[in-house]
């Protein structure tokens, strides 16, 4: 059996920017940070050797790759002619909430069939991979910055060049001042899941056809690149004002990343103390991140008493086979 464990990730600055309508042109940034929620995936032979038995959300029994219905499975199981297995998948995060799910799973599942064929492939190997099975091969209307986000982990600094090239920037910053950020950050659930896609497609056509919003993401490239020198010198006292600019901006990307819920808690949270914070992923739902002060926590959590609070800490481990016996 071999086993995977793939972080899911959070986006501080400079969402959107990944996409090629943007990039291509413009040179994209983005600042984010692996956390320590996964997803495990697990494969082994399966006893018939002529069937491929598949267990995520939904279960599958198929004889070949191409059977497949789950998209992601299908497709780098049918290129890497993955078969007879047995292969099963868990996550600590529901998908479709913000974090990275989806590339967090492409990334995960590159690694671990390479590994089961008994290949190395590097962490920017698999984050390439993973851009190219979702965004060209399934064609599917999303950015680069999760799957090397969540393949590479660690606090990131992710430059997207218009010929196409992904430079890593690891941030490095001191160790008191990292975990003074770390326990500055809170995260609430919404309580519902989405697409990204609808919301994504709008965005990228907003991209190509109106100059206003290519103006909004031009300033938040330049918040993700100030904040990442603000990091690069232990300074963490902008970070929350920057997130606060940053949703501003982004609210007016495309019609469907805010609604009057989302609003109303975002709000909230500034009134009981949080300095700024903003909507996970694509928009519509999932989670809310705050930057908040420790001392103001409290009075934050019982304003959002409504929501469910996840606790984290920041991953550096990145896409890791975790377990490897094949017997």
């Amino acid at each position: 059996m071999i086993i995977s464990r793939t972080p899911f990730r959070i986006s501080f600055a400079g969402g959107g920017s990944d996409l090629k309508e943007y990039y291509q042109k413009y040179g994209g940034a983005v600042l984010s940070v692996s956390i320590d929620k996964y997803v495990y995936l697990a494969v082994h032979p399966h006893f018939n050797d002529k069937k491929i038995l598949l267990k995520y959300s939904s279960t599958e029994l198929v004889d070949h790759p191409k059977d497949i219905q789950h998209r992601i499975i299908r497709q780098i199981f049918t290129n890497l002619n993955i078969s007879g297995v047995d292969f099963n998948s868990s996550a600590d995060i529901p998908a479709g909430t913000g974090l990275g799910s989806s590339s967090a799973f492409a990334a995960g599942l590159i690694n671990l069939t390479h590994a089961y064929l008994g290949k190395y492939i590097s962490r920017e190997e698999i984050a390439k991979a993973a851009c190219d099975i979702e965004i060209e091969q399934l064609q599917e209307p999303i950015g680069k910055q999760d799957q090397y986000a969540c393949a590479m982990g660690g606090l990131n600094f992710i430059e997207f060049k218009e010929n196409e090239q992904v430079v890593v920037n690891k941030v490095k910053m001191n160790i008191d001042k990292l975990n003074q950020l770390e326990s500055s950050l809170m995260m609430f659930y919404l309580g519902n899941t989405r697409s990204a896609s609808d919301i994504l497609l709008e965005q990228r056509q907003n991209i190509a056809s109106n100059l206003s919003k290519n103006e909004n993401l031009h300033r938040m490239v330049e918040l993700s690149r100030s904040l990442h020198e603000d990091l690069q010198i232990n300074r963490i006292e902008t970070f929350g004002e920057v997130l606060h600019t940053g949703w501003l901006y982004k609210k007016e990307l495309a019609s469907q990343i805010s609604n009057p819920q989302i609003d109303y808690y975002y709000e909230k949270a500034r009134q009981a103390g949080a300095v700024g914070g903003k909507l996970l992923g694509a928009g519509g739902g999932g989670f809310l991140l705050f930057f908040v002060d420790p001392e103001k926590q409290g009075t934050v959590r019982k304003a959002l008493s409504g929501l469910n609070e996840l606790p984290f800490r920041f991953d550096f481990s990145g896409s890791t086979i975790i377990y490897a016996d094949q017997k």
